[in-house]
């Protein structure tokens, strides 16, 4: 294995993690119905990494060719799966403030 080979590793490793956590922040916001304990500034930042992540694979595809092992490949898809994750979580949020917002103003009628 070269540098290369490892840091594509390691970058994928990384990126198959956060993956792995994203359909837990889904499932936690599809079922607890609320936007409480939530970030949507945390997500967003988050969102934006993942669109620079991508953005520096296309950059580096032609870049550097004998870079571009199955590794590097594997953590591209891990990136688009992860963004459109979390696009669907912060979906999720925007849903949960709605519920909430009804919530508190059914509080109120009652």
């Amino acid at each position: 294995m070269n540098v290369v080979m490892i840091s594509n590793l390691l970058e994928t490793l990384m990126i198959v993690c956060f993956g792995i956590s994203w359909p837990f922040s889904i499932h936690k916001s599809y079922v607890s119905r609320t936007a409480k304990g939530k970030s949507l500034s945390f997500e967003f930042f988050i969102w934006l990494g993942y669109i620079f992540g991508i953005v520096r694979k296309f950059l580096l595809f032609d870049a550097s060719p004998a870079g571009n092992d199955w590794l590097f490949y594997l953590s591209w898809f891990f990136y688009f799966l992860n963004f459109i994750e979390i696009s669907f979580d912060m979906w999720l949020y925007r849903r949960n403030v709605n519920l909430d917002k009804k919530r508190e103003q059914e509080d109120k009628e009652a």
